[in-house]
């Protein structure tokens, strides 16, 4: 039987060098255990890449630390190019979040429309009348019902399940 080919070991790029502070530092976060586990995870992966002190490779660490070997490079990387703190922070996302819908100005005048009169012909607003009209009176671009939810509910200007009677309708 023939071995498994493995992957060529490729020589180190980023070469962990850690001073003795820094080692301190990793040190005291490992043993205070309060820190993110994240945090933890890569003080220690650091700890053993350090060529001064336990010299493991990316799969020794991957291995101990139950991570992939790229999170060992990754946090190995991050820590020659842009120094400790970096190396021990999550890397920040590459997609930023998706931009709101609805912005302050746009929901105030939403509830305004869900408290005033339904259109004619209907008893109570539904969502997806709502969604319907503030397109129309071009308040947002485009918006979908469950948003339009999410506003109100956010809000506290949804009633319950819109099969109560229209606020006009209720008598004290």
């Amino acid at each position: 039987m023939t071995p498994l080919p493995q992957e060529p070991i490729m020589p180190k790029r980023y070469i962990v060098r850690l001073s003795e502070e820094e080692r301190r530092q990793l040190k005291d976060l490992v043993s205070t255990g309060q820190a993110a586990a994240y945090k933890i995870k890569h003080a220690n992966i650091l700890l053993s890449v350090d060529v001064n002190g336990w010299g493991w490779t990316d799969e020794e660490a991957a291995k101990a630390f139950s991570c992939h070997r790229h999170t060992v490079a990754n946090v190995r990387q991050r820590l020659v190019e842009k120094g400790l703190e970096a190396a021990l922070k999550r890397q920040p996302s590459s997609n930023p979040p998706r931009e709101r819908i609805c912005d302050g100005e746009a929901e105030a005048k939403l509830i305004a429309l869900r408290c005033g009169e339904p259109p004619e012909g209907r008893a109570r607003w539904t969502l997806r009348l709502l969604a319907d009209k503030v397109v129309e009176l071009e308040i947002v671009p485009r918006i979908s019902h469950e948003t339009v939810r999410q506003v109100l509910k956010k809000t506290n200007s949804i009633s319950t399940g819109f099969n109560s009677p229209p606020l006009g309708a209720i008598k004290l």
